[in-house]
């Protein structure tokens, strides 16, 4: 037998099919399992107080909304506390505040041009964090 150029190592598709049913020796079937069924009854009786909105239900829920409003607020006032205190800092530093940059002084610059990727970088970090906070959550329940 010869080859073609190009291939030698495959074999012809007749080749192929009379070297499979000769040196492959039909096994058994086997039965696989994946995962533990007993945690199974579990999980679904979970998402069933959910769905029922029973009173654990309701306690996984409101918890869910609690930590979600914490990272909330607590951004939000670090945020909020920030730029409050932007001017408190000018006011009791008047030599920062006479600082110009491209003829342009520092206080006008930081509390005009700071708030927009500040605030974006807020949004993406409480995104991130409620993300997570959501997959905790889903854990939880998967347990």
């Amino acid at each position: 037998m010869t080859t073609p150029p190009g291939r030698p190592d495959q074999p012809l598709p007749g080749e192929r099919e009379a070297h499979l049913s000769v040196s492959a020796p039909k096994s058994r079937r086997r039965r696989v399992v994946l995962a533990d069924p007993k945690g199974r009854g579990r999980v679904l009786r979970t998402i069933g107080e959910l769905e029922e909105q029973t009173s654990v239900g309701e306690k996984l829920i409101r918890d869910l909304i609690r930590t979600q409003l914490r990272s909330a607020f607590s951004l939000g006032l670090g945020l909020l506390g920030f730029f409050a205190l932007l001017p408190v800092v000018f006011y009791a530093l008047p030599q920062l505040a006479e600082v110009e940059l491209v003829g342009v002084r520092l206080p006008w610059l930081v509390l005009g041009l700071l708030p927009f990727p500040l605030c974006y970088t807020v949004g993406y970090a409480y995104r991130r964090l409620a993300e997570t906070n959501e997959q905790d959550f889903v854990n939880s329940v998967d347990r």
